[in-house]
């Protein structure tokens, strides 16, 4: 994984988080994604899209991460929150205006 921490405390380049679950999560466990899917209710191509970054973790998939892995769902909306806002961040910025209280 290549996630390293600017000095804002912001993640720069963080992992998607499906490699997060691949590297420490099934790897070590020797969790094949056959094996994952089966587990988690789903098909063996979404599950493998996850891991390969192709797919987001959505609130149920998080879910099911969580009961299948002794995790909490939150953890997985988390990761995918600071990989989705990285991304954002990367492109151009939008052209807001600033609210300002009215005295």
């Amino acid at each position: 994984m290549k996630t390293t921490i600017e000095s804002s405390g912001r993640m720069h380049s963080p992992a998607h988080p499906g490699e997060i679950l691949r590297e420490m999560y099934m790897v070590p466990l020797g969790v094949t994604v056959t094996k994952a899917a089966d587990a988690l209710g789903v098909t063996r191509k979404h599950v493998s899209a996850i891991v390969n970054g192709r797919a987001p973790i959505t609130p149920d998939m998080a879910v099911r991460l969580a009961g299948v892995f002794g995790t909490e769902p939150e953890i997985w909306g988390n990761l995918q929150a600071q990989y989705d806002l990285w991304l954002v961040r990367q492109q151009a910025k939008p052209k807001v205006k600033p609210l300002h209280a009215v005295a």
